[in-house]
């Protein structure tokens, strides 16, 4: 006798507000089940589409998408719940439907409906009892609401689909340190000298798992080697000189150690076209990267101009409110640029007078996320500060705006996110170091140390 084939179980997510602006797709990530809006959600992203902010931007594409998906269905399909139509599949999977405010009684326990998230949970609650027979799941990013879902005997989790790891102690840093020497783990390498660059190909060992293209190996020994060629059994390594790179340059800048002289290899290198820097405060990520901007466009001018953006709690609501034109509302918020400015010129007979000259002799400009969007930068340095408070599609959104000869920088600290429903998994700074793991063209590295200051280093360390 012949089994049937195991059927899925079937659920029903329910979408906070949140969740759509986190990721306005978010609709679309639900497979086979069944989704559904809230009113109240509908009502909230109404109210919060409107302007140039960011926030906006992502409520009006959330509500296009839904609006092309139910498209002229009519009320009675719409509460059954509209098939959404997959292209990748060519076939339609999963249903979305609109949750409207319940006009029955609620069963207890219940909460007032003062607050939106409370008519949401309520909702719930009533459609939960009408519907004993499936699993209503309620995904919010507000761990608040979740909470208070729980408490009504609502299921409620975290919108996980853009979240690719739950340790950020398991992101990769972009090298590998081997106490002693590196070569005593290698049974047999090929080492080839072409161009005045040596190469090692060595067969992947159990040590060597995680590494990606442009990742680095470092021993006590004082052998530097980046990975120029990367294969499940195999790598080929570009044998680096200690003493070149902790001599290298940028306008003036030298490396402190072998951490910030990896981050300025890879600043400099007109081959890598993406660079995330993440570490702590004071690990020197703004400075390394406003030093190469410098150096590759006014010394070298291998790009026409900077421009330096950054995200943090209550740029999109305070901007507006500042004085005077973009450059100079966005000024205040950018003040960690022209701080590093400053210290690169510290010892400049008259440090105001250098860094007025090279804010006149740069190309630099100071550009809101908001006015980002529908842009396109041609041969620009893009720096994005503060990319820990970005959400995957934020950072997507501004990554894309890199056109023809363009580079960009990735600066953040995940211990220090500031936007609510962002968590160090979630952030679109961990979104994006695991997306471009083996990129050709990308690179990372996770700057230690804090060579800010002693007192710096004793605070980060102990507060």
């Amino acid at each position: 006798m012949s089994r049937k084939p195991h059927q899925p179980e079937l659920k029903t997510y329910v979408l906070d507000t949140n969740v759509l602006i986190h990721d306005p797709n978010a609709v679309l990530n639900f497979e086979e089940h069944q989704v559904i809006i809230p009113m109240t959600v509908l009502e909230e992203l109404d109210k919060l589409k409107v302007g140039k902010q960011a926030i906006a931007a992502d409520c009006r594409q959330a509500i296009r998408l839904i609006d092309q998906l139910l498209g002229d269905a009519t009320p009675k399909e719409i509460e059954a719940g509209v098939p959404i139509y997959r292209e990748t599949l060519g076939a339609h999977r999963g249903t979305i439907s609109i949750l409207m405010n319940p006009d029955r009684a609620i069963v207890p326990p219940h909460l007032p409906d003062n607050m939106n998230d409370n008519r949401i949970i309520n909702a719930l609650a009533n459609l939960q009892s009408l519907h004993k027979e499936r699993q209503i799941i309620l995904v919010s990013k507000d761990i608040n609401m979740r909470l208070k879902a729980r408490a009504c005997g609502v299921e409620a989790q975290d919108y996980h689909t853009d979240q690719l790891v739950d340790d950020i102690d398991l992101l990769p840093k972009g090298y590998v340190e081997f106490p002693g020497s590196f070569w005593d783990r290698i049974d047999k390498v090929e080492t080839i000298q072409r161009e005045g660059v040596t190469e090692h190909v060595l067969l992947r060992i159990d040590e060597l798992a995680g590494l990606d293209l442009n990742d680095f190996i470092l021993d006590q020994q004082g052998f530097i080697g980046r990975v120029v060629e990367a294969e499940p059994d195999r790598l080929v390594l570009e044998d680096l000189s200690y003493e070149n790179l902790m001599s290298q340059q940028a306008w003036g800048l030298v490396p402190r150690d072998i951490y910030q002289a990896l981050a300025l290899h890879l600043l400099l290198d007109p081959d890598i076209h993406l660079v995330n820097l993440s570490g702590a405060a004071g690990s020197g990520k703004t400075i390394l990267a406003l030093a190469a901007a410098i150096e590759m466009t006014v010394a070298s001018k291998r790009y026409k101009r900077i421009i330096a953006t950054r995200s943090t709690q209550g740029l999109d609501e305070d901007i507006g409110f500042l004085p005077g034109t973009e450059a100079e509302k966005m000024e205040p918020w950018l003040g960690a640029i022209t701080d590093n400015l400053e210290a690169l010129h510290e010892d400049d007979e008259n440090m105001h007078s250098s860094v007025d000259y090279i804010l006149q002799r740069v190309p630099l400009q100071f550009k809101s996320l908001n006015y980002i969007r529908g842009r396109s930068f041609q041969h620009s340095l893009i720096l994005i500060d503060e990319s820990q408070n970005l959400t995957p599609h934020q950072i997507k959104t501004i990554i894309t705006r890199a056109g023809n000869g363009s580079k960009v920088i990735c600066l953040g600290n995940l211990a220090q996110i500031d936007t609510p429903y962002l968590s160090a998994p979630s952030s679109g700074l961990t979104y994006l170091t695991q997306r471009f793991r083996g990129f050709r063209h990308g690179g990372r590295l996770h700057l230690k140390g804090v060579p800010r200051s002693a007192l710096a280093e004793f605070a980060e360390a102990n507060l």
